[in-house]
C-alpha cells in the first residue's frame, strides 16, 4: 500500500487515540449494542482528553488544528475497535462545524466550550419521512413571530436523536413565497413543544441511537438561529461534501476492517485438509478486494488532502462515497460468504459487519443519487479528461 504522509504529531495522536479506544469504548461496545445506545458518559471522556473536537479554537477548548487527518485518525481507529456505532464524528465534524461556519460569535461562546468538553451531545435533523436525500421536499416549517421563530414539523431518522442535547433543525422559513427559503434552528433539550419518539430498531449499526423528532409550535428565539434564515438550503448544500468525506473515510476503514478479519479467518480455516487461503479462488477474491481497498483508499486520502486545502468539490466528495461503499458492500459480502456458516452467525464480527455496512449506501445521500452528482459533472460544459486537468 502506498505511503500516507501522516505527521509526527498525527501518528503520536494515533497512538494515544488507540489506547483511549483500548480502554474506554472497546470493552464497552457489546453492552452498547444490547441496550441500543452509547452511555453519555463516553463524549465527556472522551472530551476529557481532548478526542472529541479536536479543531476548534484553543479559547473553546479545541487543539485549533483544522487539519482533517486527526478526524480521519479518529475514524480509522474507531471502526478497528468495531465501534462505528458510537458517531463521535457525527457529533464532532459533522454537526459541530455548522457552529463556526454559520453561528455568531455569541452562539459559538455558548455552544462550543460545552460541545468540545461532551457535555453537549449534537445532532442534525434534516430527514423527513417524505424528505430524505431531496431536501426540497421536507415540510417542516419556521414562522417568524417578532421577537422568536414558531417551529413546527417532524423528522425521522436521526442519529444521535436520544443522546443529542442541541440539534440544527431544518425548516421551510417562506413556504408560500420561497419554497427554497430554509433556516437552520438551534433546538435545545427541554424546549417546550420539542419531543423525541422512541429509540428506533434498526438492522445494523445498534449502538447507535437513531430517533423520529416531534416540533409543536417550539418557540425558538433569535438567537438560536444559524446564520441568515432563508439560505439554510445553501448552508447544508456546503456541508455535504464534508459529510460524505467523513462517510468515505469511514467506509473504507470498515472494509479494511473486514478485510482483515476475513483474512485472518480463511488461514485458519481448514477445507479437504487444506488452509481456505490455500485455495486459488480465494487467493483471487481477495487479490480483487485488496486492490479495490487501496485504490479506494489512495482516493480518499487525496479528497482529505484536497479538503485540507479547500478544493474538495461536491463531485469528488459524492464519487468517494459513492466508491468506497460500494466496495464495503463488496467486501463484507465477501467476507461473510468466504467465513460459510460462520459468517452467518452475530458472534464473529463479520456477521455485525455485514448488517451495519448497509446503510452506507444509503445515508448522506443514496447511491443514485452520488451517480446523479457525478453525471451532472461528466455531462456539464466544463468537462475536460482528467488527463487535461492542472
Amino acid at each position: 500500500m502506498l505511503p500516507r504522509n501522516f505527521t509526527e504529531d498525527q501518528i503520536m495522536f494515533r497512538d494515544a487515540y488507540r489506547k483511549f479506544l483500548e480502554k474506554e469504548v472497546a470493552p464497552n461496545v457489546e453492552r452498547w449494542r444490547e441496550q441500543g445506545i452509547v452511555d453519555r458518559e463516553i463524549y465527556t471522556k472522551a472530551g476529557e482528553m481532548g478526542f472529541l473536537m479536536v479543531w476548534p479554537e484553543e479559547k473553546y477548548g479545541g487543539m485549533g488544528d483544522e487539519d482533517f487527518r486527526f478526524e480521519q485518525i479518529i475514524i480509522e481507529e474507531t471502526a478497528n475497535v468495531y465501534a462505528g456505532d458510537w458517531t463521535n464524528t457525527l457529533h464532532s465534524r459533522l454537526v459541530g462545524p455548522y457552529l463556526t461556519r454559520f453561528g455568531n460569535e455569541e452562539q459559538k461562546d455558548r455552544f462550543l466550550p460545552k460541545c468540545v468538553s461532551g457535555e453537549c451531545i449534537l445532532a442534525v435533523a434534516m430527514t423527513e419521512p417524505d424528505a430524505g436525500s431531496d431536501l426540497a421536499g421536507m415540510k417542516a416549517t419556521a414562522k417568524d413571530m417578532g421577537d422568536h421563530w414558531v417551529l413546527n414539523g417532524s423528522k425521522t431518522y436521526i442519529s444521535n436523536g436520544i443522546n443529542a442535547d442541541l440539534v440544527v433543525v431544518a425548516a421551510k422559513t417562506d413556504p408560500e413565497n420561497n419554497p427554497h427559503a430554509v433556516g437552520l434552528f438551534l433546538v435545545e433539550r427541554g424546549m417546550e413543544g420539542f419531543e423525541r419518539g422512541r429509540n428506533l430498531k434498526k438492522m445494523g449499526m445498534k449502538a447507535q441511537d437513531t430517533a423520529e423528532m416531534f416540533f409543536n409550535d417550539v418557540q425558538v428565539p433569535k438567537e438560536n438561529v444559524l446564520g441568515d434564515p432563508s439560505k439554510g438550503f445553501i448552508y447544508l448544500m456546503q456541508g455535504l461534501a464534508e459529510e460524505r468525506l467523513i462517510g468515505a473515510c469511514g467506509f473504507i476503514a470498515a472494509a479494511q476492517k473486514a478485510f482483515e478479519v476475513t483474512r485472518e479467518f480463511v488461514m485458519e480455516r481448514k477445507v479437504f485438509g487444506k488452509p481456505l487461503s490455500a485455495m486459488q479462488n480465494t487467493q483471487f477474491k481477495l487479490a480483487e478486494l485488496r486492490t479495490e481497498i487501496d485504490v479506494a483508499q489512495a482516493h480518499v486520502d487525496a479528497c482529505v488532502a484536497a479538503f485540507n486545502d479547500g478544493k474538495l468539490t461536491a463531485e469528488d466528495a459524492a464519487k468517494a462515497k459513492l466508491y468506497t461503499s460500494e466496495v464495503l458492500g463488496r467486501m463484507v459480502d465477501e467476507g461473510v460468504q468466504l467465513h460459510g456458516g460462520a459468517g452467518y452467525m452475530d458472534e464473529y464480527p463479520i456477521s455485525r459487519m455485514y448488517t451495519d455496512a448497509r446503510i452506507t449506501r444509503i445515508f448522506a445521500g443514496t447511491s443514485e443519487i452520488m451517480k446523479l452528482i457525478v453525471s451532472r459533472e461528466v455531462f456539464s460544459e466544463g468537462f475536460t479528461p482528467y488527463i487535461d486537468r492542472s
